[in-house]
């Protein structure tokens, strides 16, 4: 149940007519009366003799009844309260109760005193009714509104509970704003499948994604085809900027402007500035310094495992206020994946990174500085540009989102942990999404390395078989239960050719995190060797450093694939794979 106060009007007449006629598409069916102050309302939608002025006058007249200076400048009051589709359709005699202990809990109303505003409640749809209220008591004092949205979503929860409904977490304030019932009708006209606002929250976050100044901040907003403006101080210091889409207009035919912090609370300027508040590192490769450490795709998806295999320790055990900050972060780097990655997997790590958005912020306020790694693999992905989806580079984006959904579902933890229910929701939710990219971006370099190890000669693959008894004996059988299986002595056999004890790898791939709830241990473990012992993540080819792939030949994937590695649905607060 989602209760949204509308902005305060001037006019009541306005509202009404808007409450009781066809909507702006023809939307609003059978609209009537649910409810009202005095349970004696005249309702226009069912009673062929009441009229809209009739009501009108009703509602406003305790405002006409006060000195006309001390009447509100607003005095309507609008608060709509929306089920979500998968709910139970409601009665009218139930959309009343909820009514009547919206506008109580809010203050509009005060049913042991019957000094309260007047209100009435108009259904029009299955899913949602409109409160409209007058804000002058019959007493002609004004209603007590301090923290009345907090108070309705309260009630909210406690409705939930009592008519079986779709529970929600409870708010803290760190939500970006939801697009407008005009926006989206707004976006449905113009054939768009998202709001203004929403496009280009998605076009500014991926443009500070890595950034390291605003020069460059604004830069990419421009290359990216948006509109900007910004606001100075009289002494000429940016003070903060808007931007806009070329074709989103306002009835007079100029740009809507929507400023930063509108967009999301960590999008304006002065939050945006904490993120280079504390330097970044000296490395060079990521603004394309000839000589520079390699910055190809691969190399790229390949730091980006790194950092993000090194930020989940943080997580898990450091300071609340640096966790955040790698929390942050992570953000960024899902907007550079999506922004960079090949089209098999676009729309989930897309759809990834937008849900993740909700689980970047919190109360505990950020740490920066530490997670300088993480925000120099988000600017490595973006000046690495995009991945072609196969071959070493494809094979590498399945490495980097296996071990990022690691780093997501550490966050949704370390959000359960503190009590942030959107948070973790909202991780949890990408997490998803990231499972969905993964399974694209493993197929085909899991199932060649599976077929390389259908083809390891038996000696061979009976050796790899004992260091595996020997390493993991608890894991051991299941492992050589699963399908990955000889995608993992693949990359065993690899590892022993460029010289590392594979016993040694697989135990230190295992006592970094557990295994036990993953759906298919070989194949995260073939993901962790190949990251430690810095082999091809493809079946073919070599490493960014030039290290030879392993003696066996490696033909294209071309017979049955095999199924990728499947990571367990969890709760907010389940285990990690």
């Amino acid at each position: 149940m989602i209760p949204r106060i509308q902005k305060r009007g001037q006019r009541t007449i306005g509202l009404l007519y808007y409450l009781y006629g066809p909507g702006k598409f023809e939307e609003h069916t059978d609209p009537h009366l649910v409810a009202s102050w005095d349970h004696n309302a005249p309702d226009p939608g069912r009673d062929a003799t009441a009229t809209l002025k009739q009501l009108q006058q009703l509602l406003d007249q305790p405002v006409e009844n006060i000195d006309q200076a001390l009447r509100p400048k607003k005095h309507v009051w609008h608060l709509s309260v929306r089920n979500s589709a998968e709910d139970r359709i409601l009665t009218d005699e139930e959309w009343g109760d909820v009514a009547r202990r919206m506008v109580t809990a809010a203050g509009i109303d005060d049913p042991d005193t019957g000094a309260g505003c007047r209100w009435a409640a108009v259904r029009h749809a299955n899913d949602h009714i409109h409160i409209v209220a007058t804000l002058v008591r019959e007493d002609g004092y004004r209603p007590d509104l301090d923290n009345d949205a907090a108070r309705v979503q309260a009630q909210a929860r406690t409705l939930e509970a009592e008519l079986g409904l779709r529970r929600l977490n409870k708010g803290d304030g760190t939500a970006a704003k939801r697009p407008t019932s005009a926006e989206r009708h707004k976006a449905k006209r113009q054939g768009r499948e998202r709001t203004a606002r929403e496009e280009l929250r998605e076009t500014v976050r991926q443009a500070v994604s890595g950034a390291w100044s605003v020069e460059e901040f604004f830069s990419r907003l421009a290359a990216a085809g948006l509109l900007i403006r910004t606001r100075e101080a009289p002494s000429g210091d940016l003070l903060g900027y808007k931007v806009a889409l070329p074709d989103d207009r306002n009835k007079d035919g100029e740009p809507v402007f929507y400023p930063g912090a509108r967009l999301a609370p960590d999008l304006s300027l002065p939050r945006i500035r904490e993120r280079w508040s504390a330097g970044h590192s000296a490395q060079t490769s990521s603004a394309g310094t000839p000589g520079a450490v390699s910055n190809s795709p691969s190399a790229a998806r390949r730091r980006t495992a790194s950092a993000a295999w090194s930020a989940v320790t943080i997580i898990e055990q450091g300071r609340s206020t640096v966790a955040a900050a790698y929390i942050a972060s992570a953000g960024e780097v899902l907007d550079a994946l999506a922004k960079t990655s090949a089209a098999h997997t676009r729309r989930e790590l897309r759809d990834a990174a937008a849900a993740y958005e909700r689980a970047s912020r919190s109360h505990i306020r950020a740490e920066r500085g530490h997670d300088r790694a993480l925000r120099q693999a988000a600017r490595d992905l973006v000046h690495g540009g995009p991945a072609l989806g196969r071959g070493e580079d494809g094979a590498t984006t399945a490495m980097a989102i296996d071990m990022l959904f690691f780093l997501v579902t550490a966050a949704m933890h370390w959000h359960a942990k503190n009590g942030h229910a959107q948070q973790a929701a909202a991780a949890l939710q990408a997490a998803e999404h990231l499972r969905s990219a993964y399974r694209a971006a493993a197929a085909q370099p899991l199932t060649a390395l599976y077929q390389r190890g259908r083809r390891l000669n038996r000696p061979l693959l009976q050796r790899q078989t004992a260091v595996l008894r020997e390493t993991l004996p608890e894991l051991a059988e299941k492992i050589l239960t699963e399908p990955g299986w000889y995608a993992l002595a693949t990359t065993i056999t690899d590892a022993e050719a460029a010289g590392h004890d594979p016993a040694a790898l697989l135990s230190d791939a295992v006592e970094r995190r557990e295994l036990d709830t993953a759906d298919s241990v070989s194949d995260v473990l073939v993901w962790r060797l190949r990251h430690l012992a810095d082999l091809p993540a493809d079946a073919s080819g070599t490493s960014e450093h030039g290290t030879a792939k392993g003696p066996s030949a490696i033909r294209p994937a071309t017979s049955r694939p095999t199924s990728p590695g499947r990571h367990r649905g969890e709760e907010a607060a389940g285990n990690t794979r």
